[in-house]
Parts: structure tokens; sequence; C-alpha cells
């Protein structure tokens, strides 16, 4: 997994409420289980026609590794396939004012960073980026805080075991690995009764 320390980006403003995980990653694209490939699918019914053709979307012109989402992201059924779809298109962090408790534990498992903030505050995180699209945002995971120029900073929550996978680049795996010599030799030295 990679590490994620400051992320510093323009962001995709997406203000809409309860995107589901249906809206990120459509169900029907869900046939396979490596992570690579999603990131073309991701928002695929707000993008696309079903014949393929484009259409004009809130997602056009628009680039960052930050999507700043409306209340209740990532709501609806449980597939990891959402957060490993963001990453795969690009993204390391997304900001909401709510996250689904699933898509919040995906995102983490997949270094994809969910930034919790409270609604008056994402309100003026829209506000920044529709009045200056080109806005540099700035994650700091060590120092737990978002800065946004315009709106001010804020301190955000994370688990610190989480906290400490992300700026690792440790899955769950890796984290118990990095201790493997202590574990073997406490194993080593333990009586077999």
């Amino acid at each position: 997994m990679e590490k994620i320390n400051v992320i510093k980006s323009t962001a995709v403003l997406v203000p809409v409420d309860n995107i589901d995980t249906d809206q990120i990653i459509p169900a029907r694209f869900l046939k396979t289980v490596t992570r690579e490939g999603f990131g073309e699918k991701l928002f695929y019914d707000w993008r696309f026609n079903a014949d393929g053709s484009h259409v004009a979307s809130v997602l056009d012109g628009q680039t960052g590794e930050i999507l700043v989402a409306g209340n209740n992201f990532g709501c609806g059924s449980s597939r990891e396939h959402a957060a490993w779809a963001l990453h795969d298109a690009g993204f390391r962090a997304v900001i909401s004012s709510s996250f689904a408790d699933i898509f919040r534990n995906n995102a983490l498992n997949n270094a994809l960073l969910p930034i919790r903030v409270p609604e008056d505050f994402l309100e003026k995180i829209f506000q920044v980026l529709k009045s200056s699209p080109g806005t540099v945002l700035t994650v700091d995971l060590g120092a737990q805080t978002l800065t946004v120029p315009g709106a001010g900073e804020m301190m955000f929550e994370i688990n610190a075991y989480k906290k400490e996978c992300l700026m690792k680049g440790y899955s769950d795996i890796d984290y118990l690995l990095a201790d493997k010599d202590a574990i073997l030799k406490y194993e080593a030295a333990r009586s077999p009764f």
C-alpha cells in the first residue's frame, strides 16, 4: 500500500448528498476481484449515456487528488470496489460531513483518507471551490489538519492505528509483519505446554 503523509492538491467538487456506492461504481462493473481498472468506471452513469456517449456532468473539467462531496458519502451497499475505484482514479482523500461506516473502513484499508468535517466548514469549502476551482488544499495526516485557503484550517479525527498504517503504507498484514522478529522471538521462548 502506498504511504499518505501530506497531500497538496486541487480538489474535485461534487456537492451532492447521499452519494451511494452504486453511483461511485455501478454494480454491473463488479465482475473482477483485482483492484485495477475501476477508476475509468468511477461515476460512470453520471458521465456516460447507455450507448457510451459522454454526458455533461459536474465532474467535467475538474482534476485533483482530493474529492469534496456532500453529506453521507459512500452510503448504500458495502462494496469495497467503491474505494478501489476512487483510489484507481487518483484520489487520495475524500472530504465530507459524514461517511457510511463501511465505506470509511474500506477507504482506510485501501490508502484513501476519508476526512469528516463539520457541515458549516464543508459549506465554506464548497464556496471556495465554486469561486476559485484551482484552489490547492493541503491535508497533513501527521498533524491531522486540513487547510483550505479562504476557508481556514481545521483538525480532523482519525483512528491512531489507521493513521500509522496510512503513514507507513501498511495493510493490516504489513502492520503485523513489521513485528515479525519480536513475534518469532516470543513464540520461540514460549513453553509448548
